[in-house]
């Protein structure tokens, strides 16, 4: 029978902190995700939880939370600190207020307070000199757990929080459907930190964070008592905040454990591999040698077997039944082989789109400024005095949250139209990858339907085309788009967005959701082509890495 043991700041008992996962199995649709898993997460570990696209990473969490149960096996979280579990998405109607969010995110101490001030009246109408042990001992577990919460300061660390974070300018009034997509993850982030549980399992929570944020959340994390799992994609926070990593594999559907930070599970990812290619090695080796015998053997047989009424003697009825019982041996030893073979390790998908301008690159003197912008404004969170961005320029974009790059990006692209200003553009290619995911028009088409839409001929002859991007593997391509991962959206649009050819790319952090793998061959791609980029990153990797000017906006300020 599947279980699932949850036990949060409102059991008050001093049961020991404890996290593990007992033959744990997940399936969606009859798809196994994650198959009999088994981990421990020790109290005060950090973990940081890294794997492929679609390989279980937010379902691991989901379990731990308890938002989900195993299908079978047990899951035991017992926190009497508390759990805060950060998903990708807010998970709240758009009609509620960010009041809404941060109340439901205090609701432990909310109970806790509620409770505490239960149990005073209750000693206030009892005679304390025959007032049961029980009472007081009620009480006082009750002020430890709060205490140890630290609850009294909860208003301010949630007003702390959301200042940090970029949200200072949010009256809690505002309706979650009026905020965007990247100031309500950073609401949900601030909520989870606000609350100050012991256990934190945070999904993706550098996504939408400008540098300075980054920064103070990796302080944060590195400084919490508790216990810490984290879903990240983010190299540098990864190193900064994690001790442990746990790679959910894919191809194995299971969590294995590496130690010594994301040095030392480089360095032992790659020496399970070579095991596990040798190990098919020798299985193959094995299997065609018991098969040569066998075929060999039997030949002898055939070869010794003469005339049945001649030279049939005892010396020669013992040699061939010894013969026959090592091929009846081999026969099974192969047998045995076939039956539990020894897979070779899956390639890793490996990013592979060639990117390509859709016009020939200009000489220097005929070339002109595919994008122009001048005396442009939006509102009060954009003003370009002047930019043009010229073929084959590159343009980092940085600046803490809230100060217009995404507000600068969507312009360029022509998402968005400017309140005052010119734009002009000489070129209709124009790639726009924008930060958050576009909504699902169709979520019960299939991936390959999603990828196929708008393009001549059926969706079965873009098969192919997916497939050689590395992007995906084959039995992605019936899962209803509705389906997929946060991370597999990304690729999908990432897949849409390469195969067709652009004089200019406008990338709203392209990292966001996307396997550390992955990230480093969309860098690779990028310096590889050959037409002009303009991106927003908050990667610290990713920033370092970037050949190219560099633009820094600040709010309230001209664009110079």
């Amino acid at each position: 029978m599947p279980s699932h043991t949850r036990t949060d700041a409102r059991d008050h008992t001093r049961t020991p902190s404890q996290l593990t996962l007992t033959a744990a199995a997940k399936a969606y649709r009859g798809h196994p995700v994650l198959d009999q898993v088994t981990l421990t997460v020790r109290p005060g570990e950090k973990a940081a939880v890294i794997g492929e696209n679609g390989s279980g990473k937010s379902t691991l969490l989901r379990l731990m939370a308890g938002v989900e149960r195993p299908d079978t096996g047990e899951v035991t979280a017992v926190f009497p600190g508390g759990i805060g579990h950060l998903t990708q998405t807010l998970g709240l109607a758009p009609d509620r207020t960010v009041q809404d969010a941060v109340d439901l995110a205090l609701a432990d101490l909310r109970a806790l307070e509620a409770a505490i001030r239960a149990a005073e009246s209750q000693l206030a109408d009892t005679d304390t000199s025959t007032g049961t042990p029980s009472e007081l001992a009620t009480y006082g577990a009750l002020l430890t757990a709060y205490e140890n919460r630290d609850g009294y300061r909860a208003e301010a660390r949630t007003t702390a929080a959301l200042h940090t974070l970029g949200l200072a300018h949010v009256t809690h009034d505002r309706t979650l459907g009026s905020l965007s997509g990247g100031e309500r993850s950073r609401l949900a982030l601030a909520c989870v930190l606000a609350a100050a549980p012991e256990l934190l399992l945070l999904d993706e929570p550098t996504n939408h964070l400008d540098r300075q944020a980054t920064d103070w959340l990796a302080d944060q994390l590195r400084a919490h008592r508790g216990t810490l799992v984290v879903v990240t994609h983010d190299r540098a926070f990864l190193e900064r905040v994690s001790t442990t990593i746990l790679e959910v594999d894919r191809e194995l559907r299971t969590v294995v454990r590496y130690g010594d930070g994301w040095a030392g599970y480089r360095t032992a990812r790659a020496a399970a591999r070579r095991r596990r290619e040798l190990a098919h090695q020798e299985w193959r080796a094995e299997l065609a040698r018991t098969r040569e015998l066998v075929a060999a053997a039997g030949q002898r047989l055939v070869a010794t077997g003469g005339d049945p009424g001649q030279g049939f003697g005892k010396h020669r009825r013992s040699s061939e039944a010894k013969l026959s019982g090592r091929v009846r041996a081999a026969r099974r030893r192969v047998e045995q082989l076939e039956r539990e073979p020894v897979a070779a390790p899956a390639p890793p998908l490996r990013f592979r789109a060639r990117l390509t301008t859709a016009t020939p690159a200009p000489t220097p003197a005929a070339a002109v400024p595919l994008v122009e912008l001048t005396g442009v404004k939006v509102g009060d969170r954009l003003h370009v005095p002047a930019l043009a961005i010229e073929p084959g320029r590159r343009l980092l974009v940085s600046g803490p949250n809230g100060a217009g790059k995404t507000t600068l990006l969507r312009v360029l692209a022509g998402d968005l139209a400017p309140d005052a200003g010119r734009v002009q553009r000489t070129s209709p290619h124009i790639g726009y990858l924008a930060q958050e995911l576009s909504p699902d028009t169709a979520p019960r088409l299939s991936l390959l339907d999603a990828y196929a839409s708008g393009r001549t001929g059926l969706p079965e002859e873009c098969a192919d085309e997916l497939l050689a991007l590395g992007l995906f593997r084959e039995e992605d391509l019936a899962v209803p788009v509705a389906e997929l991962s946060v991370g597999q959206r990304r690729r999908l649009e990432l897949a849409r967005l390469v195969t067709r050819p652009a004089d200019l790319l406008v990338l709203d952090e392209p990292t966001n959701h996307v396997s550390l793998a992955l990230v480093e061959e969309v860098e690779q791609a990028l310096a590889d082509f050959p037409g002009a980029v303009v991106v927003v990153s908050h990667d610290r990797r990713f920033r370092s890495s970037f050949a190219g000017d560099r633009l820094e906006l600040r709010r309230g300020t001209p664009v110079s």
